[in-house]
C-alpha cells in the first residue's frame, strides 16, 4: 500500500529511544522527513543517524518538554530542520515513575502535567496553523493502555495520560472538516526498555524476579508475546498517512488483545 505521505514532515517527541525510535523509522521507511527530538541530544542524533544509514531522511533536535516556555522556540527549530511546516505530530512522552495516585506533592502533579500533558497540547497549538493553511495534517497522540483500563502502581500515568484522550477526541471534532486528524494510540505490553523497567519495578514490589513478571505477563496476552516496537511505529505510520484520511478521534489499541473492552 502506497501511503502516500513521501515528502510530508514529521515531528516526533521523545524519538531517542523505545516506541519514538520506532515510529521515527517507520515514517522515515515511509519517505516521510523527520524531526527526532528528545531530551538526551545523543540518543535523537543516534535515531536520526540509523534513518539515514537506511535510506531516510531525519534530523535530531535535543528538547527537555518539562521547558513548556521554549515550545515556541523548538517549533520553529524543528520547521527549519525540516524545511516546512510539520505535517504530522507524534506527541510521545516519557512516563512517570511506578506508584499510586495517593500522597503525592501538588508540584509532582505539576511537574508531570507540564512534560506529559501541557507540552503536547502547547505544541499542537503551534504546528495546528500550518496545518490548516495546508489543508492537512496528523496529530497522533502515544498514550498507554492507562487510559483504557488503569494500571494498578501506575497512578500518575494513568490520570495525567487520560487527559490526552479527551484532548484527543475534543480536538479532532474542531479540525476533522480542515483535512486534519487527531488520534489516540495506545500501546500494550511492547517490548521496549520502559515495559522491561515495569517489569523489574513490579518483581522488586512482588518479591518475584523479571522473568517471572514477564513470563506472567505473556500469558495474559492472548497474543502469548510482548509486542515489538516496528509494530507499533508501523501502525502510527498508517494512521499519519493518507489512506488513514477517515480514521479521526480513534483510540487505536496495539496490544495483541491484552486490554479489555469498557
Amino acid at each position: 500500500m502506497d501511503l502516500g505521505i513521501t515528502g510530508r514532515t514529521a515531528l516526533v517527541l521523545g524519538a531517542g529511544s523505545g516506541l519514538g525510535a520506532a515510529i521515527a523509522h517507520a515514517l522515515a521507511a515511509e519517505g516521510v522527513i523527520v524531526v527526532a527530538a528528545g531530551r538526551t541530544l545523543a540518543k535523537v542524533e543516534a535515531t536520526a543517524t540509523d534513518i539515514t544509514a537506511a535510506g531516510g531522511t531525519a534530523h535530531a533536535l535535543a528538547w527537555d518538554l518539562a521547558e513548556v516556555d521554549t515550545v515556541d522556540a523548538r517549533v520553529r527549530e524543528a520547521e527549519t530542520l525540516a524545511g516546512g511546516g510539520i505535517d504530522i505530530l507524534v506527541g510521545n512522552t516519557g512516563g512517570p515513575p511506578p506508584g499510586g495516585v495517593v500522597g503525592h506533592d501538588l508540584e509532582v502533579w505539576e511537574a508531570h502535567f507540564r512534560s506529559m500533558v501541557l507540552s503536547v497540547i502547547a505544541i499542537t497549538d503551534q504546528v495546528l496553523p500550518g496545518m490548516r493553511d495546508r489543508g492537512w495534517g496528523r496529530i497522533i497522540t502515544s498514550t498507554s493502555s492507562g487510559v483504557v483500563a488503569p494500571i494498578p502502581g501506575l497512578g500518575l500515568s494513568n490520570a495525567l495520560r487520560s487527559t490526552l484522550v479527551g484532548w484527543s477526541k475534543t480536538l479532532a471534532g474542531e479540525v476533522g472538516g480542515e483535512g486534519i486528524t487527531a488520534n489516540v494510540v495506545v500501546p500494550g505490553r511492547i517490548a521496549t526498555d520502559r515495559v522491561a523497567f515495569l517489569d523489574e519495578s513490579k518483581a522488586q514490589r512482588e518479591g518475584s524476579t523479571p522473568e517471572q513478571v514477564a513470563a506472567a505477563s505473556r500469558a495474559s496476552i492472548p497474543a502469548g508475546r510482548y509486542g515489538e516496537p516496528h509494530e507499533y511505529g508501523q501502525t502510527v505510520a498508517f494512521l499519519a498517512s493518507q489512506p488513514a484520511a477517515y480514521v479521526n478521534g480513534s483510540v487505536v489499541r496495539v496490544d495483541g488483545g491484552l486490554v479489555p473492552a469498557i
